[in-house]
């Protein structure tokens, strides 16, 4: 019977629990106590987990502080092809006419290629386009960028330009060429654009006019429509001819220059009027970052040896014991700049925040008959000098007023002509020497 008791009254002790758990109220779990966060504390502290913790912090904040000054000082990396330079004939086929030459960014949705980088961080290396690349003044630019570490992509259609300005730098992974016209778009993915691209020597830009001011408008269109897609910072080189024959003098930015629209050298002066125009609209109604500036002459090594322009027509003259031509009286005055102190201007005025436009140029004055006497102590105290009629709309008086780039981009010419002359007249009696034995002489 007891055994038979057992498990009824076991039953019944079951039934009753389960009677009680179905009335009885629900009641939630008790919150876990502050003592919780003590339990996680000395968890965290038990056996160094801490310590661990923070060195690990410690060197994945060394990493990556120490990354980019790594991967710019580093060897470069024997697996990447060594950047050729490359000719787009395919799907950009080479310009008999000209349109890339040497003449010589409103704010884009926070895009600033020249922003401050924190202390203990290398310089970010930018991705470069330099249009006009493989003339006079745009080779010492890439020069100049390839230098400091960018990467550098020059296009040259090759009128006035010439690859032999570049053939040192064909090895370099960071370089590249492409032969195109800047009148036809192009598209590419980059930081920032010098537009440098037209003929600057009145022999080359009136040999095509029509051509030049197509350079001038549809090749600074497509470089801004360039800058507006990818974000990119844009610097127009314009010209000091923008003034024409100027009534002030020395020239002001704020001189509105004084132009004749319909001469022989309009094609230029206008043509250059016309990118300001064009770069600035960009500016206002697009946001597109730019900067504009007005290079006055400049000579150095690389100058095109029979370009019409007086410094390279005195010294090749000069060197080839040839009258030196003085057209009109040669009172004319003009201002010279060695091609190093406008590259330094150009680079300090693309990595600035001022717009511009700016004067760069050397201050400096001289007339052609000065001119004449200092390349004849540079070079033949013989040479004679050839008068001949001046040529249209040539302008009496050309001095620029570098007070703005001074204040604003801490910028000013170091090299007077006297010390800057020699180095181009080196660099042209090589060519010239080379150019007299290539025809036997």
């Amino acid at each position: 019977m007891k055994q038979l008791h057992k498990p009824t009254s076991a039953y019944y002790r079951r039934d009753e629990e389960i009677t009680g758990s179905q009335t009885a109220p629900y009641s939630p779990k008790a919150l876990k106590h502050s003592r919780s966060i003590s339990r996680s504390i000395h968890y965290l502290f038990k056996e160094q987990r801490l310590l661990f913790i923070l060195v690990g912090i410690l060197i994945g904040s060394t990493f990556f502080i120490l990354q980019p000054t790594l991967y710019r000082i580093g060897p470069p990396d024997s697996a990447v092809h060594s950047s050729l330079s490359r000719t787009a004939s395919s799907s950009f086929p080479a310009r008999t006419g000209f349109g890339s030459y040497s003449s010589s960014s409103g704010l884009f949705p926070k895009r600033s290629v020249s922003a401050r980088v924190p202390a203990g961080i290398g310089r970010r290396r930018s991705r470069i386009v330099v249009t006009g690349g493989a003339g006079f003044v745009g080779s010492h630019l890439v020069d100049k960028l390839i230098s400091r570490g960018d990467e550098v992509i020059v296009i040259d259609n090759f009128f006035t330009g010439r690859k032999e300005n570049l053939v040192h730098l064909f090895g370099n992974p960071r370089f590249e060429l492409i032969r195109h016209d800047v009148v036809e778009p192009i598209l590419l993915e980059v930081d920032q654009i010098y537009h440098l691209a037209c003929p600057a020597s009145p022999v080359h830009y009136k040999f095509n006019p029509v051509k030049t001011i197509k350079t001038n408008v549809m090749g600074t269109l497509n470089m801004l429509g360039l800058a507006k897609r990818v974000g990119a910072r844009f610097l127009l080189t314009s010209t000091s001819e923008v003034y024409g024959d100027p009534l002030e003098h020395p020239q002001k930015e704020i001189y509105w220059g004084n132009v004749n629209p319909i001469g022989e050298r309009s094609c230029y002066d206008e043509g250059k009027r016309t990118a300001e125009t064009l770069t600035m609209d960009y500016h206002r109604g697009d946001g597109v970052e730019v900067r504009i500036a007005r290079i006055f002459n400049t000579y150095g090594p690389r100058m095109c040896l029979d370009d019409g322009r007086v410094v390279s027509n005195f010294v090749a003259q000069a060197i080839r014991k040839q009258p030196m031509t003085v057209y009109g009286d040669g009172k004319q005055t003009r201002s010279f700049q060695y091609v190093s102190d406008l590259v330094d201007g150009l680079v300090a005025l693309m990595e600035n925040e001022h717009v511009g436009p700016f004067n760069l140029g050397n201050p400096g004055e001289f007339t052609m008959l000065e001119l004449a006497e200092v390349v004849k102590e540079t070079i033949d105290s013989s040479a004679t000098i050839e008068f001949k009629p001046n040529t249209a709309d040539d302008p009496h008086m050309r001095k620029p007023d570098i007070s703005k780039a001074k204040e604003l981009l801490n910028w000013e010419p170091k090299i007077p002509l006297r010390e800057g002359l020699p180095l181009m007249v080196s660099d042209f009696r090589n060519r010239i020497l080379n150019e007299n034995e290539g025809k036997g002489l």
